[in-house]
């Protein structure tokens, strides 16, 4: 029996709050009075040598070298870029980071001095900017610490280099808009940002739930490029190609007690006509109740084999050779199979990125699922609510079985980013969504750190 709290989440939000109308402005005002803190010894000492020094300069200094010693910040096209910087600088509290660290005061007064047009003065802005910003977003660009399971650590968050970092912001085809967007950062980042700094929430508890939500955009790719974000607290999956959800679908995730985890992998292959290998806690909880009761005749029923073990290549074994009593006592275990068909709980396809969680995206015969607010019936795997379609997607093409044989392995070209997180705070438009805490991580964190939860980067 679901709970009625869970029963809210699903297709839509639990609630929807909306007030983003003065999230620039309170960005901009962030930048016209400059912080009151006092610059630590350490930073006072060393000046911008030693944040140059701290984020590697070379690579700033090769930045402007390859340009000429053209500056980008002071640029005439990029008007206002500067502000919006020193915007983000002056409130990097809101990310969990000390804006000590980045030298606001230094660099509004260097800004200042270069307004005067003396060159010397322009070069010593620039430059100073260049290795703020470096060093902001390299911090946000960390890991965070959120037990996200990286199967493929390429996919695991990690700084850029300052050129990569400079290179991109010279490229944006406005820096002030990519400065104020956090280009380097996933599009959710920004959204989820501005919503703090500009108070748009309407009590308490949601501000906790943004900052929650915006540690963990902080794991979500930037930039373009083509990938898949699970979203399991909205039990929603998203297609992604160059910043933008290309198509969208609902899923069936798994129950409270058998909670979708939240990782990163490559989706490497697609399997068609696949078994269903059933999960030991699974077989014990869903098949062998009905063998006990109808015997093994059910197995014959719905398609299921009894194997020797869980190697590649393991034997079919009579069901009735089984001690299914011993079995439902846990003093035996048997590896149970389904065959391919019509009522294979993965349906026609599954799509594969080899992980030890035993977690993957499938197809599924129970579509009258895909209807429910709350869809919470799973193991943990993903239920999809249109495989076919993923797949077209994924491979720029229809899947179709070649004959009647299982697992026909079908490899992707170019494996495709998967990324299931965790978002009960989600960017809509120019509002924010909340949904149900269905798994408990908002509470768990909470009652871990307190009413005042420290990001990731702290």
């Amino acid at each position: 029996m679901i709970s009625k709290r869970i029963t809210r989440a699903g297709t839509c939000p639990a609630r929807v709050f909306s007030r983003f109308g003065g999230a620039t402005a309170a960005i901009m005002l962030a930048v016209a009075p400059l912080p009151a803190f006092a610059a630590s010894p350490a930073i006072a000492a060393g000046g911008a040598a030693q944040l140059s020094n701290s984020i590697g300069g070379a690579g700033v200094s090769d930045f402007y070298r390859a340009r000429g010693d053209r500056p980008l910040w002071l640029a005439p096209q990029s008007a206002g870029a500067a502000q919006a910087m020193l915007g983000l600088l002056n409130s990097a509290s809101v990310d969990g980071l000390n804006p000590e660290r980045y030298q606001v005061r230094r660099i509004a007064g260097a800004l200042r001095a270069a307004q005067r047009g003396d060159a010397r003065a322009v070069n010593r802005a620039e430059r100073m900017l260049s290795e703020a910003f470096v060093a902001y977003a390299r911090d946000l660009r960390r890991a965070p610490n959120l037990g996200i399971v990286y199967v493929d650590h390429e996919l695991r968050p990690a700084p850029p280099s300052a050129r990569t970092l400079l290179d991109g912001a010279a490229a944006a085809p406005s820096l002030r808009a990519y400065v104020e967007d956090m280009g380097w950062m996933n599009p959710s980042y920004g959204q989820l940002r501005r919503a703090l700094l500009a108070r748009s929430y309407a009590e308490e508890a949601q501000r906790r739930t943004l900052t929650l939500n915006l540690e963990r955009a902080r794991a979500l790719p930037a930039g373009s490029g083509r990938y898949v974000v699970v979203n399991a607290a909205a039990q929603r999956l998203f297609m992604y190609e160059n910043g933008e959800v290309v198509d969208n679908m609902r899923v069936v995730v798994g129950k409270p007690r058998h909670a979708t985890p939240m990782m990163t992998a490559l989706i490497r292959y697609a399997a068609l006509n696949p078994y269903w290998n059933v999960p030991t806690d699974l077989a014990l909880e869903r098949i062998v109740p009905n063998v006990l009761k109808g015997g093994t005749s059910y197995l014959r029923a719905h398609g299921y084999q009894v194997l020797s073990d869980w190697s590649d290549h393991p034997r079919v074994v009579d069901p009735g050779s089984v001690d299914w009593k011993a079995v439902a006592a846990g003093s035996t275990q048997v590896r149970l199979r389904q065959l391919p068909g019509s009522g294979n709980a993965m349906g026609r396809m599954k799509f594969m990125f080899p992980n030890q969680e035993g977690i993957y995206l499938h197809d599924t015969p129970e579509k009258e699922l895909l209807t429910e607010a709350a869809r919470l019936f799973s193991g943990g795997c993903i239920r999809l609510e249109d495989a076919p379609r993923l797949g077209r997607w994924l491979f720029g093409k229809p899947l179709r079985p070649q004959g009647a044989s299982a697992e026909q392995t079908v490899p992707l070209p170019v494996p495709v980013p998967l990324y299931v997180t965790y978002l009960t705070a989600v960017p809509s438009g120019s509002s924010i969504a909340y949904f149900d805490d269905i798994y408990g991580r908002d509470a768990a964190r909470l009652a871990q750190f307190g009413r005042n939860p420290p990001l990731a980067s702290r």
